[in-house]
């Protein structure tokens, strides 16, 4: 995996994702927020029905206009046909970029601006899904990033648009304004104390959508939810935007109202299922990536009402990254067996925690292979 074809990735991937900091506002709640918008260039067919070499010339005049673009300065480029299998899971596993565009098939890329926060899907289900991300409970501010990029991409590039129902994409649900906002929040005292459901209906019913941790078509793990907007047409996206902060917001206090009651009537059980998940962390010797994410959950919980003793809240999102399948096996430099990737994550968290702590790794550290 040190060849040149994934030399580019080294780079980024020797960091983590900086919206995983934990900087932002409402931090130990929401992990991050997401705008993401689709655009299609006109007069070449969506890409379900477009030839090869016509996305081919997608991606030629895609690239002359990021030229152009201030917002995506010295940013990376990478073609989906030119990268390995482990290293289009990196990315998918990062969130920047879907299945369906990390499968390798057809001209596809993926450019991606400095520091992770903008990035571009090239020859998706529509031609460009521009995507901003930030840190924590930011939706103004990421829609700002995007808002940005798609009018410095439109000075070059000719957008479908139709000026009585708006930006024209492949799947109605996206015509309009092709925005998707989202934030992937952490609600875990609503669902110790089994409040989910009706929270989640409540959200639906004003609609809004719930998807899992790696959106559509995935599973909810470790209480992460992300909530976002469904309607696209006869809506602005200033609308749009604001009532997803608005129930966001309303979530947002339904779950720190379920903390406080947690603390306050189940203070001693609280607290030993948040050690027991650090201890099952600290000491480990094989873990599996749904076990890390769903103990996660629980020292996030820990880490957010403020037991003292625990890692930083950047350590407890790095993690949700980091221990997933492609990215062990990246760090590890070569493919690596179910079990060998359990073992090896094992590893990489007693590590990644005990250098959190301050402390030596646990005793077998070392010898672990």
């Amino acid at each position: 995996m040190s060849d040149e074809r994934s030399a580019p990735l080294d780079d980024l991937i020797a960091r983590p994702s900086p919206w995983l900091d934990g900087t932002g506002p409402k931090a130990d709640l929401v992990v991050s927020t997401r705008v993401r918008l689709a655009r299609n260039l006109r007069h070449v067919p969506f890409t379900h029905r477009a030839r090869d070499e016509q996305l081919q010339g997608v991606i030629a005049s895609v690239t002359n206009a990021l030229h152009r673009a201030p917002s995506f300065a010295s940013g990376l480029m990478l073609r989906m046909n030119e990268m390995s299998t482990v290293d289009r899971q990196v990315l998918v596993e990062r969130h920047l970029v879907s299945h369906e565009l990390g499968d390798g098939a057809r001209p596809r890329g993926i450019f991606i601006a400095p520091g992770e926060r903008l990035s571009l899907m090239i020859n998706e289900e529509d031609h460009l899904r521009l995507q901003a991300m930030a840190s924590g409970f930011q939706p103004a501010e990421a829609w700002a990033a995007a808002d940005r990029g798609d009018d410095e991409l439109g000075q070059s590039l000719d957008f479908a648009f139709s000026d009585e129902i708006g930006y024209l994409t492949s799947c109605p649900t996206n015509t309009g304004t092709g925005l998707r906002a989202s934030v992937l929040i952490h609600l875990p005292a609503l669902v110790l104390l089994q409040e989910i459901q009706k929270v989640l209906k409540s959200i639906m019913q004003v609609g809004l959508n719930v998807r899992g941790l790696y959106g559509e078509h995935s599973d909810v793990m470790g209480n992460l939810f992300q909530v976002s907007n469904q309607t696209t047409l006869g809506q602005s996206e200033r609308e749009s935007i604001e009532s997803l902060e608005r129930v966001a917001r309303q979530v947002i206090d339904t779950e720190e109202r379920a903390r406080e009651r947690l603390i306050r009537d189940a203070r001693v059980q609280t607290e030993d299922k948040v050690w027991r998940a650090y201890g099952m962390l600290r000491y480990c010797r094989q873990i599996s990536a749904q076990e890390v994410i769903n103990l996660c959950s629980a020292v996030r919980l820990g880490v957010s009402l403020g037991i003292p003793g625990l890692c930083p809240l950047e350590i407890v999102n790095e993690l949700l990254v980091l221990t997933q399948p492609a990215h062990l096996q990246r760090a590890n430099g070569g493919e690596l067996s179910l079990p060998e990737r359990n073992v090896y994550r094992a590893r990489l968290v007693r590590e990644r925690l005990a250098a959190a702590e301050g402390a030596p790794p646990a005793p077998g550290t070392a010898s672990t292979s």
